[in-house]
């Protein structure tokens, strides 16, 4: 339903992504990879965004890096510069997609990719709203209480990673600042919307997450 395309970072390089779209007038959502990089599943969800009635833009933070080795993944996660994912790939899709004109854009992501919807919404100005699945970064990159728009967080409880105690964490952040947010929590596992993992993937919390994030989305990009 997608296709490849390069987009511009602030910087003036490029960046590869994948981008499904509807028209142009229709609000923008960036989604963020997990640490296996841009591959199919990610590039699946794009196209169910865009099913949704969004513009999807996902940026290749890895540049073309993909594996399904755990050890790998962990290995290209720690290697990659968050900042610079941050303040150039993502920011120069959101960018894009405004560009192409959807007045409103947000940032969606999982695992790793939710730390970065996080990071994203604190320190990019462009972003409009953002929905966090199951990942929070450190706070000395990215504090959540410095947060001004609107928030969906989705975690689960039987997350040895991004724990329910991490989860309370950053709830307690938001309470304390204010925010416009939302947090939900599922009987689940790490990873419950990855319909590649035979262990985690749970099709009922994900389809339940989905149909909270499209309508928090329709809510706040309208």
């Amino acid at each position: 339903m997608g296709m490849k395309i390069q987009f511009e970072r602030p910087d003036g390089s490029s960046c590869d992504g994948y981008l499904s779209a509807q028209q142009a007038s229709r609000p923008g959502v960036v989604v963020i990879q997990e640490w296996w990089g841009l591959n199919d599943q990610i590039c699946g969800i794009a196209d169910r965004m865009a099913r949704a009635g969004f513009n999807a833009l996902a940026p290749d933070l890895y540049h073309g890096r993909v594996t399904e080795k755990p050890d790998e993944a962990n290995h290209l996660m720690t290697g990659l510069d968050f900042p610079g994912a941050t303040h150039q790939d993502i920011r120069g899709a959101v960018q894009h997609l405004k560009k192409s004109g959807s007045s409103k854009v947000a940032v969606m992501g999982y695992c790793m990719g939710g730390a970065l919807t996080i990071a994203s919404a604190v320190h990019i100005p462009e972003v409009d709203a953002g929905v966090c699945f199951y990942g929070i970064p450190p706070k000395d990159f990215a504090d959540p209480a410095m947060i001004k728009i609107p928030l969906q967080g989705h975690f689960a409880n039987r997350d040895d990673w991004c724990t329910p105690a991490a989860a309370d964490g950053l709830e307690a952040s938001l309470k304390a600042c204010a925010a416009t947010y939302e947090l939900y929590r599922y009987d689940a596992n790490h990873g419950f919307c990855n319909d590649r993992s035979a262990v985690n993937y749970d099709p009922a919390s994900c389809n339940l997450a989905f149909e909270r994030l499209q309508a928090f989305l329709l809510k706040h990009l309208a």
